[in-house]
């Protein structure tokens, strides 16, 4: 390396900044002070930029990091504990573990729809394949505002080709998601984005720099100043003048990044890597505090090295830019030729910016000039960074919640006039009806792996073609459950999560979260979210699912409209050992026996029933015993391994009439069912009550099925008989399954103005 000058540039060439400088960058008062602690003097702007970004909420967790780490992060199969690399890593046996995380993007995408969206994808496979394991499937979690108001179909339309164009050029199969509708998310929309890949156990690559003297790259996409202080932007709320903060909105390249991906797995393949982290969040300032705090080592790195796509861009613009499609590489000393002739090959820029060196801090420069030192120490998440836990109150409106009497609402009368027309709003309800028009710009046979294209189940399965079994994957989160009452809310999300895994066959193994939540410093949204992590760090202890990592995303609120609906969105990843035992949500012909597995529930709260028909906005969230949906598991656990049934559904959102027509739709048929006469007739249809799950099964199979459940103690409710195509409901002639059809396929794309 050119010789260099030790002497720090007090100001970078701008004015020395000053308290109003650090308020105005998003720092506190007391921030300000400490960072002058760590450096024995005052930051110049360079410097002070550098803690404003590192110091957000979304690089240093500041206000949720106290209460993550409550969480359960032990477990039989991990490999890497939570938040010590970039993404989890957990043991699917054969020498194998999957890595897998979700991540937001809510802030780009609701000023830049398309590129916010497509650049969430990026970022969270980058995330995987960093670590050496090859993605191998993509699911999100979306929700939009009002589903037929302009800007939503702006919005969804955005976001939605932006997933797509994304995943499908970069080659990564889309198998799974939802979507999710509610006024409180009409300036906020929310875009989570999950990845999974496989990598061999001893294959993989830390995200840490040590060893003084290793070489230092950046390799990838050449910088520009798109998403500078993006990171900061992130840690704001909306406001209306938002689109002025379309700078800090990054541009994907996914043929870049499929590039990227080959060239970067090969050269783990060469063994010359010390470690490796995608440049994500914060940019080259994030990757080298990371990386050298981990490794407690400094680096000395040559700003002006660095290849951009812009002309004179200083020293601060380069550290911060958020440019995608990049990856900082720490080689072993001497085999710097094998890293240029990797990259080389694929034809992807690669340039060494500096190496490792003794100590502690940073070293910044530009034209030999040094423009900033700093503790890489001081910058991160579980060193120096602030920690904070903020005072929280129970919202008002809880109370509201806690008076709603279920007896003020009318029980519908047994005939088709009054209950026809809850069954077709409930079909055509946007949170409920087919996301055909979403799913079907998403790519999902890429791979040749995902064994749900033909053969529906609850979760997303896909097959781990090294060793013939199946990863079984899904996100859920009901945000009306968790508004109502975080604490079950958010356990909730984790047992429908672990449900859906169960009920496809699979046995559930991990979680990672993406939390969304309004502004931490309003107490009622810190209420939200300190009991939703109660309630999730119940669930996943009582499911033996311990929380491999995630992401926070505060501020989810603006000005105008207040914060959305609490979102802790979970992503669980199981494993299918047995092909054999893969289970469908489809009936398979007329004839065959339907039950209904798990507890009666005399209970409305929070359904799409009450909310949206009824128009009961503030009621309890549902009823959730975890010792009821633990035994739902051991007996639909029984029932696959005795290989008893034909279909397994779980009962969720619209409750028992939605899983039966979702069941039916498959193949066209029909049903002929009965309610209970314990329970109230809308409560048993329409109810959203927990733990429960719809089989059919053979005739010749109901003596072995009621058998094992007997055995087990668990409840069971014969419901009825699978038909040709008609629809009897309590012995009310119903119109057949095509009336149902049209509404539930086409809904949200007429909702949408969009071609169905």
């Amino acid at each position: 390396m050119a010789q260099l000058s030790s002497t720090l540039i007090p100001n970078d060439g701008i004015p020395m900044p000053s308290v109003e400088t650090a308020q105005t960058l998003g720092l506190l008062d007391e921030e300000y002070q400490a960072i002058q602690k760590y450096l024995g003097r005052d930051p110049n702007f360079t410097e002070l930029s550098i803690y404003s970004v590192m110091w957000s909420e979304h690089c240093s967790y500041k206000n949720s990091i106290q209460w993550l780490k409550t969480l359960p992060r032990e477990g039989d199969c991990m490999l890497a504990k939570a938040g010590e690399e970039n993404a989890g890593l957990v043991d699917i046996g054969d020498g194998l573990a999957c890595a897998f995380k979700i991540e937001s993007h809510n802030h780009p995408s609701a000023i830049e729809p398309y590129q916010g969206a497509a650049t969430g994808v990026g970022g969270i496979n980058r995330d995987i394949f960093t670590m050496g394991a090859r993605p191998v499937a993509q699911l999100n979690s979306l929700r939009f505002g009002k589903a037929d108001h302009p800007k939503t179909h702006w919005l969804i339309r955005g976001i939605v080709r932006g997933i797509g164009d994304y995943g499908n050029a970069f080659g990564i199969p889309t198998v799974g998601g939802e979507v999710f509708f509610d006024d409180c998310f009409q300036v906020n929309p929310l875009v989570n984005a999950m990845s999974a890949g496989i990598v061999r156990h001893g294959e993989t690559v830390k995200a840490i720099s040590e060893g003084p003297g290793n070489p230092v790259f950046i390799v990838g996409s050449r910088t520009g100043k798109d998403g500078i202080h993006g990171a900061a932007f992130a840690s704001k709320d909306l406001g209306e003048n938002a689109a002025e903060d379309l700078p800090s909105v990054q541009v994907g390249d996914p043929f870049q990044e499929k590039l990227l991906l080959e060239a970067t797995l090969e050269l783990i393949r060469t063994g010359s890597v010390v470690g490796m982290q995608d440049m994500g969040a914060a940019g080259i300032i994030c990757s080298t505090s990371e990386m050298s705090a981990k490794g407690q080592a400094g680096m000395r790195i040559q700003l002006d090295q660095v290849p951009t796509r812009q002309a004179r861009m200083q020293g601060w613009e380069l550290l911060l830019s958020e440019s995608q499609e990049r990856m900082l590489v720490v080689a072993h000393r001497g085999r710097e030729h094998e890293v240029m002739a990797v990259f080389h090959k694929w034809d992807i820029p690669c340039e060494q910016i500096g190496e490792v060196i003794e100590g502690e801090h940073l070293e910044f420069y530009m034209q030999e000039q040094l423009i900033a030192k700093v503790p890489a120490d001081s910058l991160v998440l579980g060193g120096g960074a602030p920690v904070y836990t903020r005072n929280y109150s129970q919202p008002t409106y809880i109370q509201v919640i806690k008076s709603f009497d279920p007896d003020q609402i009318q029980v519908p009368g047994n005939t088709v006039e009054e209950m026809l027309p809850i069954l077709e709003h409930l079909s055509a309800h946007p949170n409920l009806c087919s996301k055909e028009w979403v799913a079907r710009q998403y790519d999902d046979t890429i791979g040749t792996a995902h064994l749900g294209t033909r053969n529906p189940s609850d979760a997303s399965l896909v097959w781990i073609k090294e060793n013939g079994k199946a990863l079984a994957l899904t996100v859920d989160c009901n945000s009306r459950y968790v508004h109502a009452d975080p604490y079950q809310g958010a356990a909730i999300a984790v047992a429908e999560a672990a449900r859906n895994i169960v009920c496809s066959g699979a046995k559930p193994l991990a979680v990672t979260n993406c939390l969304n939540f309004g502004n931490p410093y309003n107490p009622e949204v810190y209420w939200q979210f300190v009991k939703a992590i109660e309630g999730m760090g119940m669930a996943c202890r009582a499911l033996n699912t311990p929380v491999t990592g995630g992401n926070v995303s505060f501020y989810n609120q603006s000005s105008y409209e207040g914060p959305v609906m609490p979102s802790p969105v979970i992503g669980m990843l199981g494993l299918l050992d047995d092909l054999t035992h893969q289970q469908t949500l489809d009936f398979k012909q007329a004839g065959d026996l339907i039950y209904l597995l798990g507890p009666l529930h005399n209970d409305l709260g929070s359904s799409q029933y009450l909310y949206s028909y009824r128009q009961v906005k503030l009621s309890p969230c549902p009823s959730l015993d975890m010792q009821a949906e633990q035994a739902l598991h051991e007996a639909l656990h029984a029932l696959t391994h005795q290989q008893l049934v034909l279909s397994m559904h779980d009962v969720s959102d619209g409750g028992v009439w939605i899983s039966l027509l979702e069941s039916a739709l498959h193949h066209k048929l029909g049903f002929d069912v009965k309610s209970s006469d314990k329970i109230r007739r809308d409560a048993f249809w329409f109810g959203e009550g927990q733990s429960r799950a719809l089989v059919s099964i053979d005739p010749s199979e109901q003596f072995a099925l009621e058998q094992c459940l007997d055995g087990l103690g668990h409840p069971y409710f014969p419901i009825g008989v699978v038909t040709q195509g008609s629809i009897m409901l309590d012995e009310i002639e119903l119109p057949s399954i095509e009336h149902f059809e049209t509404l539930y396929r086409h809904s949200l794309a007429n909702k949408l103005n969009a071609s169905s």
